[in-house]
């Protein structure tokens, strides 16, 4: 779906104000306004700075089988990239300030922060209209428990889309080449060019990113329309599974039966046997994360997770904190610590999860239920 231009996005802008499809923001001095849901054609985290309009991530499809599903959606050869496990931001340039957007289109307080520790933002001298689009990853950010398993320690940054203020495509792959070699922008790992030749070559790949517990990859053809899919590998669902086993009455039910069929189909297609070792993985993501929140309520009457992230600035670790408590919708936020460690501020807080507490609380006490 293609968006409307920047005059149309501004003319909608108080209508969508109105009927509450679109919120006014404030990052410290920074008034902005971003939009909430995909609504006539603009598309959900479309940001907007005064008259600047930056336009929504859109979504990209998934496809559960590979050969298939190339030849179904791609007309031209294609690159392929791999597909990082993080949360997607935008980075762009307002009032000569870089800043960094949220997939919802939030100022994210804490990329924002950190953008001098994880990247160059001297392309924004050259390039002040750009926007850079990116994977914040690695297990010390305040959003995500799963994390590649070659960032070990803090986050990076990986650079996987280039686009531009007021414009809704994306740069073509070697303009995006181009401008992140010259500026040394750190990028999402390579894999090459394709085409529908190539799906033996591909599957190689996939096989070897899933022996290495990688997401996958991402597909952009070579053409006008500038088509894309994705592609993950199997075991990253039983990562996804392990993440989410404490928290299993936040999420619907088809979050982990979406998984579950995901790494079945993946298996059957690349002739991987349902081995004694895949089962055992499989019921470990799921029963010690359910035994870790039944080991928490026994100990503190609560079920949490503990995210920890660092910050250059303290007042950015607490507007975080309040964007979290405004955000998390029943999921409370509560701080754990705030503390100088060396260059930076160390913030450590507890998402605790109602649901799941409440449930123990009342089984534990007695509670008949029927089923």
């Amino acid at each position: 779906m293609t968006a409307p231009p920047p005059q149309t996005v501004l003319d909608q802008l108080p209508e969508a104000l109105d009927k509450k499809k679109a919120r006014q923001r404030r990052f410290k001095g920074l008034a902005y306004c971003h939009f909430i849901d995909d609504w006539r054609h603009i598309p959900r985290g479309t940001a907007v700075f005064g008259r600047q309009v930056v336009y929504g991530y859109p979504h990209i499809g998934r496809v559960l089988a590979l050969e298939a599903g190339l030849k179904a959606h791609f007309r031209a050869p294609f690159w392929a990239e791999e597909k990082i496990n993080g949360f997607n931001v935008r980075i762009v340039q307002i009032e000569g300030t870089p800043i960094a957007l949220s997939r919802g289109g939030f100022v994210c307080p804490f990329a924002t922060d950190r953008l001098p520790d994880l990247m160059p933002l001297s392309v924004f001298e050259e390039h002040p209209e750009i926007v850079v689009c990116a994977e914040v990853a690695g297990p010390d950010n305040p959003y995500l428990e799963s994390f590649p398993p070659f960032v070990r320690h803090d986050v990076r940054l990986f650079v996987f889309d280039l686009m531009q203020k007021d414009h809704n495509r994306f740069l073509p792959c070697r303009d995006k080449t181009e401008i992140t070699d010259r500026h040394t922008l750190p990028t999402v790992p390579q894999y090459g060019y394709f085409t529908l030749e190539n799906v033996a070559e591909i599957r190689a790949i996939m096989l070897r990113l899933n022996e290495q517990w990688r997401e996958g990859l991402v597909f952009k053809e070579d053409s006008d329309r500038n088509h894309r899919a994705k592609y993950v590998t199997g075991n990253v669902n039983i990562d996804d599974l392990r993440a989410a086993a404490d928290n299993l009455l936040e999420l619907p039910a088809e979050y982990f039966t979406n998984r579950l069929l995901r790494l079945i189909l993946f298996a059957e297609e690349n002739g991987l046997p349902v081995t004694p070792e895949m089962e055992r993985m499989l019921g470990e993501a799921l029963l010690q994360g359910l035994h870790g929140a039944f080991d928490k309520f026994s100990r503190e009457r609560k079920v949490y997770t503990t995210f920890r992230c660092r910050f250059r600035e303290k007042d950015n670790a607490e507007i975080l904190l309040d964007h979290l408590r405004r955000a998390s919708h029943g999921i409370k936020i509560q701080k754990r610590r705030l503390e100088r460690d060396g260059a930076h501020w160390l913030l450590e807080f507890d998402r605790i999860y109602p649901a799941l507490t409440g449930m123990l609380g009342d089984l534990m006490a007695g509670k008949m239920i029927y089923d």
